[in-house]
């Protein structure tokens, strides 16, 4: 893709083009050799956009709930952006579920975008191009970035490093709260949803998390954003303007507390570690394919040399 080209591309999505945003997205998703050039391209209008992470273990309603902040957050006239994180087919690599089934009520709201991404074996629930994907909506303009994960437990945690503000969802009779909470999953919340919440079992849910909420604040100091644990019918619609509201008083809460920045910051350094890494397991992968490491590792096999001492001069060679 030429200059011109990928700067017309881009001005499209700015305008709003759903062709040209998921386009753009096709080429982060790809790996394309443009990726600089599109990141480059769409920096300078990003940071607008409200990131939100929606996560929780299989079966809390991730998806009906996706569904049900929709129609809230549109009935405020805001424009929203979905990526939802599918598992990778062995076979295509591709997103096994698709668009989601539950959001088609929205296929035709010209104010939504819904892409699916596959993980492709990314660790962590996420696709290792979300926060190329993040950028294009941001970018396009959208006012929130909704990013629903897949429910794969306690390496999901990964949203966080993502989101301005990361929501968990549970649902009455999915094993105690304070239990899950030793996974590790419930610490990153800012908001807890009990989705569900008409089923028996829920009163126990959001009792479990309150208690869980003010055993951890005991050992906070200073200010610190207290989550608030909403109760929800998803599939009705219910409570999902209180979630809305909740988002919002947390976004201002950071704002108010420097933690926007502070968040945002951490966000950039993940990123730009990760394509690091990434064009670092490149140049590996060149040697891979040529001879050095296989001298390397006949080296190794012949105790001529140790393996750490063979990493140590495989890592000169990729600084070269």
């Amino acid at each position: 893709m030429a200059g011109p080209d990928l700067d017309e591309l881009v001005g499209r999505a700015r305008e709003g083009q759903p062709r040209a945003v998921a386009r753009l997205i096709s080429l982060v998703e790809d790996a394309s050799p443009r990726v600089a050039d599109i990141a480059r391209a769409l920096t300078p209008y990003t940071g607008r956009a409200r990131v939100v992470g929606l996560t929780g273990p299989p079966g809390v309603g991730k998806s009906t709930s996706t569904s049900a902040l929709l129609t809230a957050l549109r009935s405020e006239g805001l424009r929203v952006g979905v990526l939802a994180i599918d598992p990778s087919s062995p076979f295509s690599g591709g997103a096994l579920l698709g668009d989601r089934i539950r959001m088609t009520d929205h296929a035709t709201d010209p104010g939504v975008f819904i892409r699916s991404m596959a993980t492709r074996g990314h660790l962590g629930g996420l696709s290792w191009a979300t926060p190329q994907a993040v950028r294009v909506l941001d970018a396009a303009g959208f006012d929130v970035v909704l990013i629903e994960t897949v429910g794969v437990g306690q390496s999901e945690v990964d949203v966080v490093k993502l989101a301005d503000t990361t929501v968990v969802l549970l649902a009455p009779g999915m094993g105690d709260g304070v239990q899950a909470a030793k996974a590790g999953v419930l610490e990153i919340a800012d908001v807890f949803v009990v989705n569900k919440a008409d089923r028996d079992g829920a009163d126990a849910t959001v009792h479990d998390l309150k208690q869980m909420i003010t055993l951890s604040r005991r050992e906070l100091r200073g200010p610190s954003w207290r989550q608030p644990v909403i109760r929800t019918v998803a599939s009705k619609g219910e409570g999902a303007d209180e979630v809305v509201a909740a988002l919002r008083a947390h976004h201002d809460w950071l704002a108010a507390h420097g933690e926007l920045t502070r968040r945002r910051a951490l966000r950039a350094q993940e990123e730009v570690a990760a394509i690091a890494l990434r064009r670092l397991h490149a140049e590996l992968a060149d040697l891979h394919d040529g001879d050095r490491l296989a001298g390397l590792a006949d080296l190794v096999v012949a105790r001529e040399l140790d393996p750490f001492a063979a990493a140590d001069r495989l890592i000169a060679d990729l600084k070269g």
